[in-house]
C-alpha cells in the first residue's frame, strides 16, 4: 500500500502528468528539492546503518564522533552547528558517549557555563576501528556511483550550499533543524 502510494506521488497524481499539479501553485512532490534530497540521504544512509549498528552507534552519535575527530576540541555550540543537531539532542548524545568513555567534557575556561568537548584516546581508537567498515562502504559507493560522478555531486552540493547561504536574507535564528532518524 505504502509503496503504491509513494509510486503515485513520484509519477503524478490521479492521471496528471508528472511534475504538474492541477491547482498550479505547487510543483508535484516528485519535483520537490527537499524531498529529493531526503530520499537520496535515506538511500545513502541505508548503506551505512548496518556498520553503525555493528558498533552500537546511532547516526547522530557517529556524526558527533566524526566532527570531534576533525578538531582537537570544540564547544557545544560549535559542535551542534557542525553536526546539525539540536542542543537537547546533542546533550543526550554527549552524555551517552561520555558514559562509554569515547569523549570527555570539561568546563570552558573562558565561560564556565559552557563545555569544551574532545575525543578521549579510547574514542580515537574506536573511530579508527569503526572507520574501517565505513571506508569500505565509501569504496563500494564510489564503485557503484563512479568517482567522477561522486566528486561532481560533492562539488555541486558544496556550491549550492555556499550559494544559498550567501543569498540567504531570511531572519533565520541559525539553529540547525535535526534530520529525522
Amino acid at each position: 500500500m505504502i509503496e503504491r502510494d509513494n509510486e503515485a506521488l513520484s509519477s503524478g497524481i490521479a492521471g496528471q502528468e508528472p511534475g504538474t499539479r492541477g491547482r498550479g501553485r505547487l510543483r508535484d512532490v516528485s519535483r520537490s528539492l527537499p524531498i529529493a534530497l531526503l530520499r537520496t540521504r535515506e538511500a545513502v544512509m541505508r548503506q551505512f546503518r548496518p556498520a553503525l549498528r555493528s558498533v552500537d552507534l546511532t547516526e547522530q552519535q557517529w556524526r558527533v564522533l566524526r566532527a570531534l575527530d576533525s578538531v582537537p576540541e570544540i564547544d557545544a555550540t560549535g559542535l551542534a552547528m557542525a553536526t546539525f543537531l539540536l542542543p537537547p539532542s546533542l546533550s543526550r548524545i554527549l552524555r551517552d558517549l561520555e558514559k562509554r568513555h569515547l569523549i570527555s567534557r570539561r568546563p570552558d575556561p573562558a565561560d564556565l557555563r559552557a563545555w569544551v568537548i574532545s575525543l578521549t584516546p579510547e574514542g580515537r581508537t574506536f573511530i579508527d576501528a569503526a572507520g574501517v567498515p565505513i571506508e569500505t562502504i565509501y569504496t563500494e559507493l564510489t564503485e557503484r556511483i563512479g568517482k567522477e560522478r561522486l566528486d561532481t555531486l560533492m562539488q555541486l552540493l558544496r556550491d549550492i550550499e555556499q550559494d544559498l547561504n550567501a543569498a540567504s536574507t531570511d531572519e533565520d535564528d541559525g539553529a540547525p533543524e535535526e534530520p529525522a532518524e
